[in-house]
């Protein structure tokens, strides 16, 4: 049974059928993590003395940072004994997950492929989540697709997802075809590592594309409820989109002091804004790096680009965090 250190002074035994992630977790170290499928980076950790294997693909990582040791502990399985270097979120109090039935209370078409779906949970049930995690969905058959939560935290027991359209997917037919207010389903979560750690005096900086808007909205939602020593010195949100229909959302009716900057990667003739990538759009504001936080939330590439530009412009590593949006490996 090969034991796992960590450089933070963390110590866990890893059981043969186990992965790295999922041994941390048996003995309640909290390590982040988000689709536990190898194909975002969520869960990357460095191997300094030892070895593993991967059960599946790492997609989520270059083959640069595979030659440099890192792996993904989501899908890595220790074959000796390891030491790790990897952020330590023992200092987050992370709730529980449960899973719960929930019933649709109403539905919204906020642009032609993203749905509004609000979803009402027992009254006398109790769920805690971090403003930026997700639940998965569990459907018919026990089909089972993620959404991050777009609300904050509050005592009406409801839970707010975007959710957008993916041609052929049996989800997205039972949401847009299908679904009607009343309909049960049930819910696992809180899961992920997408929230927030320690943004006092910093420059905090979000960056989204399509519905990755949505945990940056309950975040920010969130911010209001910080000590004003905790706060960081600034705010801003990019969201990127192809089309004007694509910004579903006013984000500057958000409550809180931010900065929100649309970014078109198709825009129509007479968009004076923003066109381009996200991250381009943040390097173009001409941030001070070295004292931000970035934020990315939405599709794999634009945070793998984001985090390799940025790290490249003056970001510090452990100032990058993510919450990849990769489909299932079944519709």
């Amino acid at each position: 049974m090969p034991s796992i250190n960590t450089t933070l002074g963390k110590m866990f035994f890893q059981n043969d059928d186990q992965t790295v992630y999922d041994a941390a977790s048996q003995a309640d170290i909290a390590l982040p993590y988000s689709c536990k499928t190898g194909r975002c980076s969520s869960c990357k950790c460095k191997v300094l003395v030892g070895e593993s294997f991967a059960k599946f693909d790492e997609v989520g990582l270059t083959t640069e940072e595979k030659a440099a040791g890192w792996i993904l502990s989501c899908v890595r399985t220790a074959t000796s004994d390891l030491l790790i270097e990897v952020e330590d979120l023992g200092g987050v109090i992370i709730p529980p997950v449960k899973t719960l039935p929930a019933k649709i209370g109403s539905m919204e078409k906020l642009a032609p492929d993203v749905l509004h779906i609000s979803l009402k949970l027992p009254p006398t049930s109790s769920f805690d989540y971090l403003s930026g995690q997700y639940v998965d969905v569990i459907g018919a058959g026990g089909v089972r697709r993620s959404y991050s939560i777009a609300n904050w935290p509050a005592a009406d027991k409801k839970l707010d997802l975007h959710i957008r359209a993916v041609t052929g997917g049996v989800m997205s037919d039972y949401w847009f075809n299908t679904a009607k207010v009343g309909d049960l389903v049930r819910i696992n979560g809180p899961l992920g590592s997408f929230f927030l750690r320690d943004v006092a005096g910093l420059d905090l900086v979000f960056l989204a594309t399509g519905t990755g808007i949505a945990p940056v909205q309950a975040i920010l939602g969130d911010l209001q409820q910080l000590e004003a020593v905790q706060r960081p010195r600034s705010v801003a949100v990019l969201w990127g989109g192809r089309f004007p229909q694509d910004m579903y959302i006013d984000v500057k009716s958000i409550p809180g002091d931010h900065h929100f900057v649309p970014v078109l990667s198709r825009p129509n003739i007479g968009w004076f804004g923003a066109h381009g990538h996200v991250q381009q759009a943040l390097l173009d504001i001409e941030p001070d790096l070295s004292n931000s936080a970035v934020y990315a939330c939405g599709s794999d590439a634009m945070i793998h680009s984001a985090r390799d530009i940025l790290l490249q412009k003056g970001l510090p590593s452990n100032r990058f965090y993510s919450d990849a949006f990769v489909c299932s490996r079944a519709n």
